[in-house]
């Protein structure tokens, strides 16, 4: 998982697993490999896509969002993984489905949720 900035989008300081938009004319198989790439300095090795979630949230200025998530389980070399955009995300770590920080994004028990059986595989 990557710490935030406070030069992310939103939620400053909290843990995710990484996003970003589709680019136009790029599919999600290209944007994946691309934001993996950007984000964490590494090729996909092999991805699943698990599945879309709808994301409904309020953001830090009161503004209603309405996100579709697609949702991928993506194998990567670990030991090349790096931090790719340092101004966009402060710190890296491992951690398991049952070891993971408190401060996480809002969207990630969500995902867990959802996914944990797949994730476990």
């Amino acid at each position: 998982m990557g710490k935030r900035t406070n030069n992310s989008r939103d939620e400053w300081g909290k843990w995710d697993i990484g996003s970003d938009a589709l680019d136009l004319y790029f599919t999600a198989d290209q944007t994946l490999r691309k934001e993996i790439m950007e984000e964490y300095c590494t090729n996909v090795l092999k991805y699943e896509y698990l599945g879309y979630r709808e994301l409904h949230r309020t953001d830090e200025k009161g503004r209603k969002t309405h996100w579709i998530g697609l949702d991928f389980k993506v194998l990567i070399d670990k030991e090349k993984v790096k931090i790719g955009e340092p101004h966009k995300i402060e710190k890296l770590e491992w951690f398991t489905l049952d070891n993971f920080p408190e401060n996480t994004h809002s969207q990630w028990l969500n995902f867990l949720n959802k996914y944990r059986d797949k994730l476990s595989k």
